[in-house]
């Protein structure tokens, strides 16, 4: 049967993501409602669930008791394939945060299992909802045989906690739970590549297609750690950058040159929400062309184009395949890393 509108919602995990990017996108939708919401933390659980009216649990088998149509998992990778197939077996479709699990493995396993149950799967990558690159993907094959490409990701060190602090909602916090995911977080080449490579080999293959071969390899200065290396890909070649941390501001964008012109995509710190700049050069006409989309919420719109593939049962987007492929393409970049720039397969 089709899925109720609005999309009967609810959300596993209620930590810092959850409450200052996918609660306010549901509250400001229209076509999904927030049923509930569950985190085995008391103060999380119990502070989230007075804050938006919804009953609160910390047992996640009894909120997927409820009468729901979808969850919303928004925990620690760690935890991705245990909640997502509990959630899968008790019949819920499932937008999951980014990365798809920790391993390929798990992903694989994960991504088997929905089409098994024909369930919906949705990874959070939620760049490809930006119409500035949804415009950027289009406008690719403009451009004729790719001669070089370069995408890169850098995260800020000192001006990020006053750029959270300025632009994120007040948040619940429980000690114990941010005391605990610090340690976990401690080994940072493994969390950070996850983390952050998610989202760039998802640009990459949304813009790119499959990626056939990665080289890289792995800077370090103190705490800060930097990846960089080359890809070939469906469309040619390019080169990447993760960087975390830079010693200036965010930065995040896309360089590609074609036998045709040039595209050009500057993306922004997505709670800026603001459309990624996208300028197009046409070498016939020398003359360059950009869009304005002005202001909009990625988490948003990531969150009712999953409404929408319930509801009218269409196809998600990025649907679980995606997330392995971007984990494999993380695995790959690793495993080069380690052999100090040795050619990998995915």
């Amino acid at each position: 049967m089709p899925a109720r509108t609005p999309l009967r919602l609810a959300i596993v995990g209620c930590g810092r993501i959850a409450q200052v990017a996918h609660l306010p996108a549901v509250a400001k939708s229209q076509l999904v409602e927030l049923d509930a919401v569950s985190d085995p933390s008391e103060t999380l659980a119990r502070g989230v669930s007075d804050r938006y009216g919804v009953p609160g649990y910390r047992d996640t088998d009894e909120l997927l008791g409820r009468d729901t149509d979808a969850v919303l998992i928004a925990v620690p990778d760690r935890f991705h394939l245990e909640l997502a197939t509990a959630a899968l077996r008790a019949g819920k479709h499932v937008l999951l945060e980014k990365p798809a699990a920790v391993t390929s493995d798990e992903a694989r396993e994960l991504a088997d299992l929905a089409a098994k149950v024909d369930r919906k799967v949705q990874i959070g990558a939620m760049r490809r909802h930006d119409p500035g690159l949804q415009y950027a993907r289009a406008a690719v094959a403009e451009l004729g045989p790719i001669l070089t490409a370069s995408f890169w990701y850098r995260l800020p060190t000192a001006l990020r906690a006053s750029t959270e602090a300025a632009l994120f909602p007040a948040i619940v916090v429980d000690p114990e739970v941010r005391s605990t995911e610090g340690a976990f977080k401690a080994d940072r080449e493994s969390y950070l590549l996850r983390t952050h490579g998610a989202h760039v080999f998802d640009s990459v293959r949304y813009l790119f297609g499959d990626v056939t071969q990665v080289r890289a390899e792995l800077a370090t200065s103190g705490a800060d750690l930097n990846w960089c290396g080359r890809l070939r890909t469906s469309a040619g070649p390019a080169s990447f950058e993760i960087s975390a941390n830079i010693h200036s501001n965010y930065t995040e964008g896309v360089e590609i040159f074609g036998a045709n012109g040039q595209l050009s995509i500057r993306s922004y710190f997505p709670f800026y929400r603001q459309a990624s700049t996208v300028r197009v050069f046409d070498e016939q006409s020398a003359s360059w062309r950009q869009p304005d989309y002005g202001a909009v919420d990625p988490y948003q719109r990531q969150l009712e184009a999953f409404a929408t593939a319930v509801v009218e049962d269409g196809p998600t987007d990025p649907d679980a395949a995606d997330g392995l492929a971007a984990l494999l393409l993380i695995e790959a970049v690793a495993r080069s890393a380690d052999a100090d720039g040795a050619p990998v397969q995915p």
